[in-house]
Formats: structure tokens, sequence, C-alpha cells
């Protein structure tokens, strides 16, 4: 039962600090262009230089 007054402090600790990461990461634009990023790959940068 001790061990319950150990462990709930740092669970909740780790999810709060879980949530206000991904808050952050709300916040500053990391979710804004999802698609972008998976149609940058196929994109070929050697037709650009050739022009």
């Amino acid at each position: 039962m001790t061990t319950l007054v150990y462990l709930m402090p740092v669970a909740l600790f780790l999810g709060a600090l879980g949530l206000s990461g991904f808050l952050w990461a709300l916040r500053s634009g990391q979710y804004e262009d999802l698609d972008g990023a998976a149609e940058r790959i196929l994109i070929d940068r050697d037709d650009k230089l050739d022009n």
C-alpha cells in the first residue's frame, strides 16, 4: 500500500509531462502541415537543378 503513495504522484507527473509536451507541439505548429512531409519525399530535386 505504501508503494501506491510513491507511484501515484510519479504517474500523475509523467502524465502531466506528456500532456504538456503534446500541447506544446500543438501550439508550436508541429501538426499543421501533415501532407507536406509525406509529399516532399516524392519530389525529385534533381529535375529542378537541371533547368
